[in-house]
């Protein structure tokens, strides 16, 4: 990857860093921006309250399960034509999630928006490796940039939806992604490097089917068991036909001749204990952001426009983070210390955070806390995100994108569900009694930070770097 680095001029290599970055920020917001309009959702399109939170799970259950063959056609179709592609199978999706009229074609929808971010995120960090892979400084910067995107789009996507539920309605939620495209669309043949499609090489379409089918079986039962029960028939089902699937998958992969996941990518030194950091990072850090919006609106007694508001202080603090502080903690710290130190930060920011109190303000329950836990985020993503792709070989670039980003898209999904579920049990589903909610929100607290204690204490004992990390020095290019 490093030779395309001059393909593109100086000046335009950090224009195509923003919309690489804008890329990151627009597959992490589609995550979050339905939240508020949710309700209206409802009463518009006759979603029963059961069925309601498929909205969210749609989108994420398709992008979690196809980035693996987003990866896997980014390598073998070539990063850019991949890149364009997913920005119309997202904009399809889009107005197709605008224009429904019943919930069968809004999660329709919701699945083809998934499914077109699943060939946009992998495709854009092969990009931007292929942009700055060269030259170790600038990659850093650019991951510092490109890693901001991720939760500065998350929050984005709470303040922006209760602006647009607030002020126009839901469908456009959905419309804001199609001028965006559009623009993006555009852009990318002038800014990015072209590849020529890979020689002889296919796609595995056994292992696409597989994975995608285990991987999307094994989130629907666990977004789904706090419905229908833990320890019900269908859990244990559907967790049974999971284990299957992901099974076959390993199978294939291990007798495939061109595999989708070459089996061997994870003994490249550091590459399996990076993911494993990244997919604990998305189990903690999503549930803290979805259950402190909650607790803001359902506790504090926030509209949807200030509660969005609200969260803008740790976006700031993250971004400012990755692009500044992270860089320069790492070539003190190291890529092991960095990452320790960020997931024990976002550990005892969670912590913080659960001891809200039902009769409790933003200032005293929330911003410190959350402070404390965006800057965790922040040195913990980048050395991580980092190390995940740089450890694979430069033609599995593609690939490599695609599992750190499914790590983290899975690892999101299931910590939200399984927090969910211990939030339920402690009370969070007695709407309108603050004391049970603020309970419930508590306990998902804990449970998120014991999943970035574990998470710290797994990449101290796994992860292995040089003490200091040299700017300048290509053999830390991974920084």
């Amino acid at each position: 990857m490093a030779s395309n680095s001059e393909s593109a001029a100086p000046d335009r290599r950090w224009l195509g860093l923003a919309v690489i970055a804008a890329a990151q920020f627009m597959v992490i917001m589609d995550t979050s921006i339905i939240g508020v309009a949710l309700p209206e959702m409802q009463a518009d399109l006759g979603f029963t309250p059961q069925n309601l939170s498929w909205v969210f799970n749609a989108y994420v259950v398709a992008l979690g399960g196809l980035l693996l063959l987003g990866g896997k056609l980014s390598d073998v179709l070539g990063a850019r034509r991949v890149f364009s592609a997913g920005w119309v199978v997202l904009l399809v999706g889009s107005v197709l999630a605008a224009v429904a009229t019943n919930p069968a074609v809004e999660l329709i929808g919701r699945a083809v928006q998934g499914a077109g971010s699943a060939l946009i995120a992998p495709s854009a960090l092969t990009l931007l490796f292929m942009l700055f892979g060269a030259k170790p400084g600038e990659l850093t910067k650019a991951l510092a940039v490109y890693g901001a995107a991720a939760p500065a789009g998350g929050t984005a996507g709470v303040f922006l939806g209760g602006v647009i539920t607030e002020y126009l309605s839901w469908p456009w939620v959905f419309y804001i992604n199609v001028p965006i495209a559009i623009v993006i669309l555009v852009a990318a043949p002038r800014l990015f490097p072209s590849a020529p499609p890979a020689q002889g090489r296919r796609v595995d379409l056994l292992g696409a089917v597989t994975v995608t089918g285990g991987l999307g079986a094994a989130v629907y039962a666990v977004v789904k068991a706090p419905e229908v029960g833990w320890g019900s028939a269908q859990t244990w089902g559907v967790l049974g036909l999971a284990v299957v699937l992901l099974a076959a998958f390993v199978v294939t992969q291990a007798r495939g001749r061109d595999p989708l996941l070459r089996l061997g990518i994870f003994s490249a030194p550091n590459l399996a204990a990076a993911n494993l950091a990244q997919l604990l990072l998305g189990a903690a850090w999503i549930p803290m952001w979805f259950f402190l919006n909650l607790y803001l609106q359902q506790v504090l007694g926030y509209s949807a426009f200030p509660s969005g508001a609200a969260l803008l202080p740790m976006t700031a603090l993250i971004m400012l983070g990755m692009v500044v502080l992270a860089p320069r903690v790492m070539a003190v710290l190291g890529l092991v210390r960095s990452t320790v130190a960020g997931l024990l930060l976002l550990a005892v920011g969670m912590g913080w955070l659960a001891l809200i109190d039902p009769a409790g303000s933003f200032a005293v329950d929330v911003l410190p806390a959350s402070l404390v836990a965006a800057l965790g985020m922040s040195l913990a993503f980048i050395p991580t995100l980092g190390t995940a792709i740089a450890a694979a070989r430069p033609e599995e670039g593609g690939l490599a994108s695609g599992i750190v980003n499914t790590s983290y898209q899975v690892g999101s999904a299931l910590g939200l569900a399984v927090m969910t579920a211990i939030a339920a049990a402690h009370g969070a589903d007695e709407l309108g009694d603050k004391v049970a909610l603020t309970d419930g929100y508590s306990a998902a607290f804990v449970g998120a930070a014991v999943v970035a204690l574990v998470g710290a204490v797994l990449a101290a004992v796994l992860l292995r770097s040089p003490a200091v990390v040299e700017e300048d020095d290509p053999a830390h290019a991974s920084a």
